[in-house]
């Protein structure tokens, strides 16, 4: 998926797309959907309980949105972009293949750090 909970994003379809960017909130993998904070609104009508004490009321929530929906915002150049993969390699040099990154390093290390990287602000997410 290429948004995280935490990331800033715009939303690109839908009722909400003309809304400045928001906080990712909670990201839904196996559904492929996103909550954006305060964003994509709506009413759940929630029933009280006497025994418990609570009563009746109706609360405005955030609906998941289509991760399709969502586009990453960059500060830097402050609008939508579009990212790629890149692994880091050794002194944070970024490569388009795992297997070149692994080979920048003298001893292979356990593990590739895989980055989110956006070619036209030269920034990464991550």
């Amino acid at each position: 998926m290429h948004v995280k909970k935490g990331d800033k994003v715009k939303i690109i379809a839908g009722k909400e797309r003309r809304q400045p960017p928001a906080t990712v909130l909670r990201v839904i993998p196996s559904e492929n959907r996103v909550v954006v904070e305060g964003r994509n609104l709506v009413k759940k009508h929630r029933r009280g309980n006497p025994m418990l004490g609570t009563e009746s009321r109706i609360e405005e929530i955030e609906a998941p949105l289509h991760v399709s929906n969502v586009q990453l915002w960059s500060d830097k150049l402050g609008k939508a972009v579009r990212t790629q993969k890149r692994w880091v390699g050794q002194d944070g040099k970024l490569f388009t293949t795992e297997a070149d990154a692994r080979a920048s390093f003298a001893s292979a290390p356990d593990r590739i750090r895989k980055v989110r990287y956006c070619a036209a602000s030269e920034e990464i997410f991550d």
